[in-house]
């Protein structure tokens, strides 16, 4: 049998369509009609004014630091329990991050601690310059208590949204929650193009300006002039056209996924020792990757010895994301907590979750997972 990977990419079927339009335009740079109307989709998609299309999620989170003016011997406050890329944006603009722990039944940044550390930090005339929430497999952060904290102390919300675009927070689309808010195109996502990512918010003067800082900088002048740093991050016409066709798409997409963590549900209801991540009260999840919490003692195996067994029948599983604060590059990085985070990497295992598995794919893992639990 084929191997089964853990999200790879599934295409439309049209993208051929679109690129064929932009190669006989000649529009193949890095600008073009097809960015333009890929970010006017995903702004209205997001419930935001205005996105720039950008070469990654990290770019974005980059950028959208810059524009909040975070910089040396500033402090941001992000998930631990998250992929490095969050924090490396921090790192980037030479400030340093300070992990927050899980709120164990969301697996997303704990409010509790959030607050316990701005209430400890107004006390020591050190609040940070910005706090960054991530959606974690497709599960929004908690908005409601999150941004009522941070207005209470002004401090802005960078929505790392990386893993949730298509899901909702209440009302909301995932990405419409922050200041700013990022999205990733890279091949493993609900939708890719290939490699790219966006930033978006509802003040388009300033996404002009990241615009221009992913474009070089360029002064408006005939000839070649600079007064900012910049960087060659804006995302290609050739990219934005096979986005486009990825994004139309989108809500099938999402449907899949959620019906796949449905399956696994009822597959493996007679498993003891096997918790999915559960859905928030407030969110409708994409499940982006289908996680699972695994108790050894009373599963019989741990959740490295069932990746293990899966790999053998070529079947891709993964641990959970490493917490940030037990990576040795930010071992000299603060954090709040940590004990949840790090119980749920010791347990955690995402199952393949791509929206182009068949439920003869999704029977066939749960039945390798029974059957070492027999």
């Amino acid at each position: 049998m084929s191997r089964i990977y853990l999200s790879p990419p599934h295409l439309a079927g049209t993208e051929l369509d679109y690129l064929t339009d932009a190669v006989e335009s000649n529009w193949i740079a890095p600008l073009g009609p097809h960015v333009d109307a890929f970010e006017r989709a995903l702004a209205a998609e997001c419930g935001r004014k205005d996105a720039a299309a950008l070469s990654s999620g990290t770019a974005a989170l980059h950028l959208a630091l810059i524009v909040l003016g975070v910089g040396e011997a500033d402090d941001v406050l992000c998930s631990t329990l998250t992929f490095a890329a969050t924090a490396n944006a921090v790192r980037y603009v030479g400030a340093r991050p300070v992990f927050i722990d899980s709120d164990p039944s969301t697996w997303t940044m704990s409010p509790d601690l959030l607050e316990e550390e701005l209430e400890a930090r107004t006390r020591s005339s050190r609040l940070p310059a910005a706090v960054i929430t991530v959606d974690l497999y497709g599960q929004c952060a908690d908005y409601d208590r999150i941004r009522a904290i941070c207005s209470r102390y002004e401090i802005p919300i960078v929505q790392d949204a990386a893993e949730a675009l298509g899901a909702r927070h209440r009302d909301q689309p995932a990405g419409a929650q922050g200041d700013f808010s990022v999205l990733s195109f890279n091949g493993n996502k609900i939708i890719t193009t290939s490699g790219g990512g966006a930033l978006l918010s509802d003040d388009s003067e300033t996404v002009a300006r990241v615009r221009n800082l992913a474009a070089q900088a360029r002064d408006p002048a005939p000839h070649y002039q600079h007064s900012t740093i910049g960087y060659n991050y804006r995302l290609s016409n050739l990219l934005a056209a096979v986005g486009r066709a990825q994004l139309e798409v989108l809500h099938d997409r999402v449907t899949a996924r959620r019906h796949n963590n449905q399956r696994y549900r009822e597959l493996l209801a007679e498993c003891e020792g096997i918790a999915l991540m559960e859905e928030a009260p407030y969110n409708r999840c994409t499940f982006w990757l289908t996680t699972a919490l695994i108790d050894s003692a009373a599963f019989g195996a741990s959740s490295e010895q069932i990746r293990l067994h899966l790999e053998e029948h070529d079947i891709e599983a993964r641990p959970v994301w490493k917490p940030l604060h037990l990576q040795p590059v930010f071992a000299d990085c603060p954090k709040r907590g940590g004990d949840v985070a790090a119980d749920l990497f010791a347990r955690g295992l995402c199952l393949p979750s791509g929206s182009n598995l068949s439920d003869v794919e999704l029977e066939r893992i749960s039945e390798l997972i029974r059957d070492l639990q027999r």
